[in-house]
């Protein structure tokens, strides 16, 4: 990735900045200070002679000691007349001596030292005087060097993300990282798919790098550009991709960095970034994740003087302020271009939008030939069809299964990918990965049926999208699976295949009521899938002859979301309840459906059910097998044959 390429450093970022002089100075002042006082009390003690209790009182009976000093069960004391030293110091006088006091107390040694005339002095047990130096001095040395390390610790994190100096206050520098000219090292060749939004921004890149054909039109280049889509699809590649073709200085942030704990360093760090960004013209910037700083103001529970709303103004301030000579582009990706503040979508802020769709089959195959060049694929790989099974797949989707596939060949000890595995990598992608559970015999007779409603139901609804694989083998949180692969991409829903969805899942439940003459708790995904789904038909898309052509918004605003905390319900108290009851009518009604529809087809329900609990595991093939084995299902004519 671009952002991890030796070079790519933040604007204006230098070497981490080392202790200043004084600094330097003072912690050498303090090392030679420590090393005077531990030198001095060291030579001190080797001029001390050091007795032993019993010579000690022999001295003061010999009348050769002057004076002592008591201090707890230390004794010093300084001889009559010096005597010579030890043989390493036999040219030197020690006229000092040191002992210990017994840890019994001894009556007699007060007596005795007043006999001798020896002056007796009495300290406290606080220690030397080099220990007492010590202990009132660490405090403040610890303090001083906490402080020490705190500034150069957010100096060096300062001049790391933003670059330039500033030292304790750097942290209103911008953090963007900086990448020079054709340092991302992305151009469109490299982004798969998505032809019209790169249609779109190539007039960007062209206009950056060759402005003038422009100029002569009297056009003028876009002040920014946002990028819309859901998570995955590509906006972040697209952006360095427009850096890479324009072949400009290129900043790229993330809109959180902007929030600090301080308040107003986001406006800072705004104006600084857009101060880089006009100093190096042309250049681009780039900000993900625009919504967190961008959402309505005066919503949600920040009121109206938050630091998130301070940096919004500082934003559209800086986008207003462009001068026309300045060739500054704002590129910004979001997937909740909804919950964006007006005056930032308005012309003269983004003046263009480019959504970016989930890819389509032929972009699909492009971008799994793109993620799998450094991949070693068997002869017998077909990405065709891979992309053919991957319908809803996001580009980093893709880039997922690639590598999940390498993974298991590495795991398997496999010199390359096959087409097995890909296949077992797309499962694990979509499924989930398999769970070691041991189900009883009833349990798994449960699942089987279950299961087998759904893929029976998904064989003989004439509009239900085509059954690929059915399951009893746990994966991810569903202890069995039936997998539907539509045979081409939809993007308006008729109603007769919503019914036909409805059906397949409420497929499972239906089998169970017919052969166990009960329900039982497995079926609470499908419902609630197919709860949403009535709903949606009712209150949204008019599909209910009683509600008729009306659409209704309920539960669709979250305060969190940059929307209002309260919102005030389109409709009445009766047509909530008309709306429940319509929704509860179509499900009951299209489960009483089902449910005859399972009864009239007994054989192949019991058919493919005994075939899951031996097989585990069936294929579309399969299941079309069995179709054409059971009399009575194959005789319902073109019902039957689209699902395999």
């Amino acid at each position: 990735m671009a952002d991890k390429q030796p070079g790519n450093t933040p604007a204006g970022m230098g070497p981490a900045p080392g202790p200043g002089p004084g600094v330097r100075l003072v912690i050498w002042f303090v090392a030679a200070l420590f090393f005077s006082i531990f030198w001095l009390d060291a030579s001190k003690r080797q001029y001390q002679a050091d007795l032993s209790y019993t010579a000690f009182k022999d001295r003061v009976r010999a009348e050769q000691v002057v004076s002592v000093v008591l201090q707890g069960e230390r004794v010093s004391g300084t001889f009559r007349t010096p005597e010579p030293g030890s043989q390493a110091t036999a040219n030197r006088m020690v006229k000092e001596f040191v002992t210990t006091l017994p840890p019994i107390d001894d009556p007699e040694l007060m007596p005795l030292l007043e006999q001798y005339g020896v002056e007796v002095r009495v300290r406290s047990e606080g220690g030397s005087w080099w220990a007492r130096l010590l202990i009132g001095l660490v405090p403040w040395l610890l303090i001083i060097g906490l402080f020490w390390y705190a500034s150069t610790k957010m100096q060096e994190r300062m001049m790391g993300s933003s670059g330039g100096g500033g030292g304790i206050f750097g942290f209103a520098k911008s953090r963007a990282k900086r990448f020079d000219r054709g340092q991302p090292g992305v151009t469109f060749d490299d982004v798969a798919g998505l032809q019209n939004a790169k249609r779109d921004l190539r007039e960007i890149s062209d206009y950056l790098r060759d402005p003038q054909p422009y100029r002569k039109l009297g056009a003028k280049i876009p002040r920014g550009v946002l990028l819309m889509g859901p998570p995955g699809t590509g906006k972040t590649l697209l952006a360095r991709a427009v850096a890479g073709e324009a072949n400009v200085p290129f900043f790229s942030i993330s809109a959180s960095e902007f929030i600090e704990m301080f308040v107003g360093v986001g406006a800072s760090r705004v104006r600084d970034m857009f101060q880089s960004a006009k100093k190096e013209a042309p250049s681009i910037i780039f900000i993900d994740e625009v919504d967190s700083i961008g959402r309505a103001r005066g919503t949600g529970l920040g009121g109206g003087h938050d630091e998130r709303e301070q940096t919004l103004n500082q934003i559209l301030n800086e986008m207003d302020g462009f001068e026309p000579h300045e060739a500054v582009v704002v590129l910004a990706a979001t997937n909740r271009p909804d919950v964006l503040d007006a005056a930032l979508m308005r012309p003269g802020r983004f003046d263009r939008k480019v959504t970016l769709d989930l890819p389509d089959r032929k972009a699909r195959q492009a971008i799994l030939r793109i993620h799998a060049q450094n991949v070693p694929l068997a002869a017998d790989v077909d990405l065709v069809r891979m992309a053919a099974l991957t319908v809803g797949f996001s580009g980093a989707d893709l880039a997922n299964l690639v590598n999940e596939a390498a993974l298991l060949a590495g795991r398997k000890g496999a010199g390359e990918v096959d087409m097995a595995l890909m296949l077992e990598a797309r499962d694990k992608v979509v499924l989930g990965g398999r769970r070691e559970m041991l189900l009883s015999d009833d349990e798994k007779r449960l699942v089987a049926f279950h299961e087998a409603g759904h893929a029976v139901v998904a064989s003989l609804l004439p509009h239900a999208d085509p059954l690929d694989k059915v399951t009893i083998i746990p994966r991810g949180q569903a202890l069995g699976v039936t997998e539907q692969i539509p045979d081409k991409e939809l993007h308006n829903f008729r109603q007769s295949y919503l019914y036909d969805r409805i059906g397949v899942m409420l497929g499972g439940r239906s089998s169970e009521r017919l052969v166990f003459g009960e329900v039982s708790s497995g079926a609470e995904g499908d419902l609630k899938q197919a709860t949403r789904l009535a709903r949606h038909m009712v209150t949204h898309w008019g599909m209910s002859e009683k509600i008729g052509p009306v659409a209704f918004q309920r539960g669709e605003e979250h305060v969190f979301l940059g929307r209002e905390m309260a919102q005030q319900r389109d409709f009445s108290e009766h047509t909530a309840e008309v709306i429940d009851e319509e929704i509860s009518t179509l499900l009951k009604h299209r489960e009483v459906e089902i449910a005859q529809l399972l009864k009239n087809n007994r054989t192949l329900l019991d058919a493919v059910a005994r075939a899951l609990l031996e097989k585990e595991t069936l294929e579309a093939d399969d299941i079309g097998a069995l179709i054409d084995a059971c009399p009575k299902a194959a005789g319902q004519g073109s019902s039957a044959g689209r699902g395999h």
